[in-house]
Parts: structure tokens; C-alpha cells; sequence
């Protein structure tokens, strides 16, 4: 495979990547808190302190995911930002498997978004490999 296809391949999976971190840090979090967010962050009974609010940490859970996706499409010399990415994702996932269990039988739910996403962490991770005629 030519180093332009691989190039393309990698830019496709960082785009859908930083993609699903903006989308998932806008919409659910920030535009129109979902009612599964607040499960989610209400799960970890931080409402009781000021700064542990749920709204206050969707909103700076939303805040971090978009950045990240932006990170994601504007640093792409940096391949080290997928592993940052894969990490939050396994994170997140672990998160939901302990505190809301029930989210991973849904429609749509984490396991599968999650999963998806490492995928292309994966494929942009490979994709931007150093090729042999680079080292």
C-alpha cells in the first residue's frame, strides 16, 4: 500500500474518531444533557459536593471530549494522542461496566460505540506507522 492511500486511510479514521469525541461531548453533554449522563455520573454519588455537580461535570466532560476530537484532527503528527484517546475510551468503558452496568445492553450503547472507537484508534495508530523506508 502506497504511503498516500495509508495516509488517507489514517486522516479517515482520526476524522470519524474526532468525530464521535466531539459529537458525544456536544450533544449529550452540553446542547441537551441526556438523562443516561446524569445516570452515569449520578452513579458515582458525587452530587453531595459543589464542584462534583452533575451538570458541572457533564459539562466539563463535554468540554474535554470535544477538545480531545479537535486535538485529534489538528495535531496529526502526534500519534500518541490515539493511545491518550484508546485509553479514555477503555476508561470510560471500564466506568460504565462498574457503575452502570445496564447501559451496556442498550441500543447504541457504550460497548459498541467504544469498541468502534478503538477500532479506528487501531486503524489510524497502524496507518501512521513509520514505514521501513523511513527509518
Amino acid at each position: 500500500m502506497t504511503d498516500a492511500r495509508l495516509a488517507q486511510i489514517a486522516w479517515l479514521a482520526r476524522l470519524a474518531l474526532a468525530l464521535v469525541f466531539i459529537w458525544h461531548g456536544l450533544a449529550p453533554k452540553i446542547l441537551w444533557l441526556s438523562p443516561d449522563e446524569v445516570a452515569m455520573i449520578g452513579a458515582h454519588s458525587l452530587a453531595d459536593y459543589p464542584l462534583f455537580a452533575t451538570e458541572v461535570i457533564a459539562r466539563i466532560a463535554g468540554v474535554a471530549e470535544i477538545l480531545l476530537g479537535i486535538v485529534l484532527l489538528t495535531l496529526r503528527r502526534q500519534r500518541w494522542f490515539l493511545l491518550v484517546a484508546g485509553a479514555v475510551l477503555l476508561a470510560l468503558l471500564l466506568d460504565v461496566a462498574l457503575f452502570s452496568p445496564h447501559l451496556l445492553i442498550q441500543a447504541f450503547n457504550p460497548l459498541s460505540t467504544n469498541l468502534a472507537a478503538l477500532t479506528l484508534c487501531a486503524v489510524a495508530w497502524l496507518a501512521e506507522a513509520p514505514s521501513a523506508a523511513d527509518s
